[in-house]
C-alpha cells in the first residue's frame, strides 16, 4: 500500500498525492534529515551520560507558531536520505554509544522510517526506538508502529481545543492526542528499565507550560494522571523561550514565571504525581536549541553536510 498516494498519515489529511507534490508537511514521498547526533538534553533516562542517537527530521505536521526548530519545521533545512541511508545512521548512533535511537517529528515519514527500521534491526541494531513528536497523531498511523516502537516521547501540548487553533492552526488536537497516547501506551505498556536505569519500554508525556496558560497545563496533568497514574513519566517543561515578536498574541513574548511553573508544579504534586520530571534552573535559552545550520549526517559516506 502507498501511503503516500492519497496522504492521510496525520490528522490533518491533506489526501494530497505526495509522489507528484509537497503535503502539508513540506515534502513529498522521500525522507529528509536535518541533523543526526548524540543529544544529552532529553530526559535522564532517555540520554543517559552518553547520550540519546537523535534524528532529527525536516518538516513538521504541526508547526506551532513559537516553534524552537523552526529552522527545520517550517524553512525545511535538511538532505534527502535513503532507507539504506537511514539503517547506517542508526547503526552508526549504536556505536557512538547512543542509548536509543530517537526519531524527532517523524509522522510524515512514518512508512519509510518502518522499512528503515526492519533494515537496520536486520543489520543488527539493539537498542530501543524512541518515537518523539508532537502528540497530534492519528491512531491508525500509530497503530502501523505496533512492534517498532519501544519509547513514545509525545507531547500533550493543549486542552483547550481553542488554544490549538490559536497557536498551531489545527482544530481537536486533545483529541487526536488523547486516542494517540491511549493506543502508544497500549503497544508499550508501563516505563521498565534497563539496569543502568535508562528506559526500555515506556511512555514519557510532555507538557510544556506556555504564558498566561498554566490552568490549561493542570487539566493535562490531571487527565495523564486520571488516566495512567504513575505507569508513565510526566515531563513538565519550562522551557518556553520567546524567539519571535508575535503582535498578535503578546503574551508568547514573554518566559513563563516562576508563579506560574510552580503552580503546575505544586498541582501535580497535590493529586499524587510521583512519577514525573520537572525543570530547575535556567532553561530558558536558546543555545539549548541545536544549530540545524551546521547539518550533521551520520551515514557510511564520508561526506556530510
Amino acid at each position: 500500500m502507498n501511503y503516500f498516494k492519497n496522504c492521510n498519515l496525520c490528522p490533518r489529511k491533506c489526501n494530497i498525492d505526495r509522489t507528484k507534490q509537497k503535503g502539508l508537511c513540506g515534502f513529498k514521498n522521500k525522507m529528509f534529515v536535518a541533523r543526526t547526533s548524540l543529544h544529552y538534553w532529553e530526559e535522564p533516562p532517555i540520554s543517559s551520560i552518553t547520550g540519546s542517537g537523535c534524528i532529527f527530521f525536516s518538516g513538521c505536521n504541526l508547526k506551532c507558531i513559537f516553534c524552537q526548530n523552526k529552522e527545520i519545521s517550517t524553512n525545511l533545512v535538511g538532505k534527502s536520505i535513503s532507507i539504506k541511508d537511514f539503517s547506517d545512521i542508526c547503526l552508526n548512533l549504536e556505536k557512538m554509544k547512543a542509548k536509543n535511537i530517537n526519531l524527532v517529528t517523524p509522522t510524515h515519514f512514518v512508512p519509510l522510517i518502518i522499512k528503515g527500521i526492519k533494515l537496520a534491526r536486520k543489520k543488527g541494531l539493539k537498542i530501543p526506538i524512541v518515537y518523539n513528536s508532537s502528540g497530534y497523531e492519528d491512531i491508525n498511523t500509530i497503530k502501523m508502529l505496533d512492534g517498532y516502537i519501544d519509547i513514545y516521547l509525545p507531547d500533550f501540548k493543549y486542552y483547550d481545543d481553542s488554544l490549538g487553533v490559536k497557536y498551531s492552526n489545527v482544530y481537536n488536537y486533545s483529541k487526536y492526542c488523547m486516542e494517540a497516547l491511549k493506543e502508544m501506551y497500549r503497544q508499550v505498556g508501563p516505563t521498565k528499565y534497563n539496569k543502568d536505569k535508562t528506559l526500555k519500554k515506556g511512555m514519557i508525556v510532555r507538557h510544556l507550560v506556555l504564558p498566561d496558560h498554566y490552568k490549561d497545563s493542570l487539566k493535562i496533568i490531571k487527565y495523564l494522571y486520571d488516566n495512567y497514574k504513575d505507569n508513565i513519566i510526566i515531563s513538565i517543561m519550562n522551557q518556553y523561550t520567546p524567539l519571535y515578536n508575535f503582535k498578535k498574541y503578546p503574551n508568547l513574548n514573554r518566559k513563563i514565571t516562576n508563579y506560574e511553573y510552580n503552580k503546575v508544579i505544586n498541582y501535580a504534586l497535590d493529586i499524587g504525581v510521583k512519577n514525573a520530571f520537572i525543570q530547575e534552573g535556567d532553561t530558558q535559552k536558546s543555545s539549548f536549541i541545536p544549530d540545524f545550520k551546521k547539518q550533521i549526517l551520520l551515514t557510511n559516506k564520508k561526506s556530510s553536510i
